[in-house]
């Protein structure tokens, strides 16, 4: 037997084995803990699982500790939960499981340490470290979790396609564990989730959402994605996205696959930035392309598909019950705006381009230009370094004209409030247009970014219009 003990340097461990050897109880550290701890993984959530009353022997650490009162209860699940020192502890009764096939809620009861290591996910999932006197430390390992831990497998400890049919919200978790740790899935328990894919109607779109944005938040999401495409799930979840894969030829010319250039864009991306909706842009940005692509004497074009994709947005988001709210709004922008910078950095670098740039951007300036570089994911090396260094320029101009004259969050000095309120003038398209041309003025550099410009051009457009200014300045 494999034991712990020099391994489990938290002083909480000393002081629940106390309480299980008061309390006459088999008590063990349980699941992701453990196999965080033989990974070198710091964390501080520990799950505790006891051959009797969860809540009960959570209350009993409790009084303990000094702290029963930060015991939370969660009766209808049989577990309790403690916060103690920046580390939060959970309980649950040894149990055993059986389900439903029109639900992932099991039907609960009472169990063994074997009967609890049998329900759960993966077998580096399954391992348990016990608290008792007599053997604590010492590590429970019936389906071989710690070789799976060493080989970086994910394999499920019992038949993976009643594991996956029983909660398939398991297929899930396996890809977000393959993509968090860097292991592979067995192939027979990658075979069980393109079996059983169909079982993922059962599960809640939220619940969904939450594994995904789990695997957007791992350092090469990409893997995660292009996972679920092979598994079948990902058209059960983003079928537009599954739309983007393949090349088609037409007259021996094809276009690249824009899927896998998209999982490139991501995995770019990732690598720049922990912003998860910056990431979630970089998934949806060319999500319009198989819409709008055409053949066009010898050229493939995706024309517009940028202002497409950014309409499809609210769609995909409601549909995946993900935030209908600013974080939505963002992603739309950036999947709007993210060819934007490329005309700028082809031609000559020009203020009144980049001031365009700038204010239609504002504050979220520099993630649009982490997704513009991200973009660039051309073989040829000398074409990618031309278009870096062109972005750099960009970035360099940006910088010089912030310091200058302009700022992300400008709005013109004259409003169309002050407009009505000068020419005594109702709503309308006449207030519009001298807004406008105020602000596009201001952009191309034609006057000066000031009130006192502004107003005296104010006066001028007016005055082409057949109106004086009631108020004056």
């Amino acid at each position: 037997m494999t034991n712990l003990k020099h391994k489990l340097n938290h002083p909480i461990f000393h002081q629940i084995s106390q309480v299980a050897e008061a309390a006459g109880l088999e008590t063990y550290v349980i699941g992701g803990f453990v196999r965080d701890l033989l990974l070198g993984i710091p964390s501080k959530d520990m799950d505790f699982v006891v051959a009797g009353s969860g809540i009960e022997f959570a209350q009993k650490v409790g009084e303990h500790l000094g702290c029963r009162r930060n015991v939370v209860v969660y009766r209808n699940f049989g577990t309790a939960m403690l916060k103690y020192k920046g580390t939060e502890l959970e309980f649950v009764g040894a149990r055993k499981e059986s389900y439903d096939r029109n639900s992932r809620q099991p039907i609960v009861e009472d169990g063994t340490l074997d009967d609890d290591q049998k329900r759960r996910d993966f077998t580096i999932n399954a391992l348990a470290i016990s608290m008792n006197a007599k053997n604590f430390g010492e590590l429970t390992d019936p389906f071989d979790g710690l070789k799976d831990l060493e080989n970086k497998i994910i394999r499920t400890p019992l038949d993976p396609d009643i594991t996956f049919s029983d909660d398939p919200l398991r297929m899930l978790r396996a890809v977000r564990f393959a993509c968090r740790l860097g292991f592979k899935i067995e192939e027979k328990t990658e075979e069980a989730l393109f079996r059983n894919r169909e079982r993922l109607k059962i599960v809640s779109k939220e619940r969904i959402c939450e594994e995904l944005n789990k695997i957007m938040a791992t350092n090469k999401p990409s893997t995660g994605f292009i996972q679920l495409e092979k598994s079948g799930l990902l058209e059960l979840i983003l079928p537009q996205l599954c739309k983007l894969k393949g090349v088609e030829i037409k007259e021996g010319r094809g276009h690249k696959d824009n899927f896998f250039h998209t999982m490139q864009v991501l995995d770019n991306v990732a690598a720049n930035s922990d912003n998860l909706w910056l990431r979630w842009s970089a998934l949806f940005h060319d999500i319009a392309k198989p819409n709008v692509k055409k053949f066009i004497n010898g050229t493939w074009t995706f024309h517009s598909h940028e202002f497409l994709g950014a309409k499809m947005i609210p769609g995909i988001f409601k549909e995946l019950k993900l935030p209908l709210d600013a974080k939505m709004k963002f992603v739309q922008k950036m999947v709007g705006m993210h060819h934007r910078a490329i005309p700028i950095s082809n031609n000559e670098i020009t203020d009144s381009a980049v001031r365009r740039l700038m204010y239609d951007a504002g504050e979220d300036l520099d993630d649009l230009m982490i997704l513009c570089e991200a973009d660039i994911t051309s073989k040829i090396e000398e074409k990618k370094a031309k278009f870096l260094q062109n972005y750099k320029e960009v970035r360099r101009k940006i910088k010089a004209l912030e310091e200058k004259d302009f700022r992300r969050t400008w709005q013109p000095p004259i409003d169309g409030n002050y407009i009505m309120e000068v020419f005594e003038i109702p709503p309308s398209r006449l207030v519009g247009e001298i807004k406008d041309c105020i602000k596009d003025s201001i952009l191309d550099g034609k006057i000066e970014n000031s009130f006192e410009a502004a107003y005296e051009l104010m006066i001028k457009k007016g005055a082409e219009h057949g109106i004086s200014p009631k108020n004056k300045q």
